[in-house]
């Protein structure tokens, strides 16, 4: 049957009451933990992505071949576009669904601090640097990372990106030792990254180790048939937070 903890003979009845509490306590977490799961899982189930255009059936077809891998994904498309929705039906229908899904905006966080924030630091690499500091990747370890806008990123980050890419390892800022990672990267863009490369703003040999499966998601305006499934999804999602009542709500695709 298993067990959580054991008493020695002779025991006190206090300590007795306080063992089966943290027992029951830790069975509540796992609980919660298993239901926080099923409702992520269920979230971002890939039939859950609203859309009824060849184009959008195309990368749900995409991310139910995808899923089950281990290959790194970029996926391309207009801001809004839903990029970081698709990247975590991917994660939550895949093997590392019960790992870390660890997201990273390389637009969002001052490119000075950038690597420190992906990779970590050692105490005393810099001033300020009081203790160790953990990185997203390692924050990410056995799940996935993704890393959106990653065109943004600056060349000499590109570099220990590869270096992860290639050998799954990499050193903390003013660090010497080697931290070895298994972490699957979904990278995605808003940019051309074909033309940030010939103009030498994108490193050649990274591109095609981000490339490997590539998913492009068409903007709203190029799936137009979508338009209306897409209103009633928000309309439907607004009318149960707001708890009005259903027959509020009897808009149809």
């Amino acid at each position: 049957m298993g067990a959580y903890d054991f008493l020695p003979k002779p025991f006190q009845l206090d300590e007795m009451i306080m063992r089966v509490e943290k027992g029951l306590q830790d069975r509540r977490m796992k609980t919660e933990n298993s239901m926080l799961r099923s409702e992520l899982q269920g979230k971002y189930q890939f039939q859950n992505l609203v859309g009824q255009s060849a184009a959008m059936q195309q990368v749900c077809r995409m991310i139910t071949l995808v899923a089950q891998k281990t290959s790194t994904i970029l996926i391309s498309g207009d801001t809004g576009t839903g990029k970081e929705v698709i990247a975590r039906a991917i994660h939550y229908n895949g093997p590392r669904k019960d790992q870390p899904l660890v997201c990273v905006n390389c637009t969002a966080i001052p490119t000075n601090l950038l690597e420190d924030e992906l990779f970590g630091h050692v105490k005393g690499a810099f001033t300020g640097a009081h203790q160790h500091r953990i990185g997203r990747f390692e924050q990410a370890n056995r799940g996935t990372m993704f890393l959106d806008e990653v065109g943004s990123m600056p060349l000499d980050l590109q570099v220990k990106l590869l270096r992860v890419l290639q050998e799954r390892e990499f050193q903390k800022v003013g660090g010497t030792t080697t931290v070895k990672v298994d972490v699957r990267i979904i990278a995605a863009t808003n940019e051309d990254l074909t033309e940030k490369v010939r103009s030498g703003e994108f490193r050649e040999d990274l591109y095609y180790r981000l490339n490997v499966i590539p998913i492009h998601v068409l903007p709203l305006r190029q799936r137009r048939e979508d338009i209306p499934p897409l209103i009633y999804h928000f309309v439907k999602k607004f009318c149960l937070e707001q708890q009005v009542p259903q027959n509020a709500c009897r808009m149809r695709p």
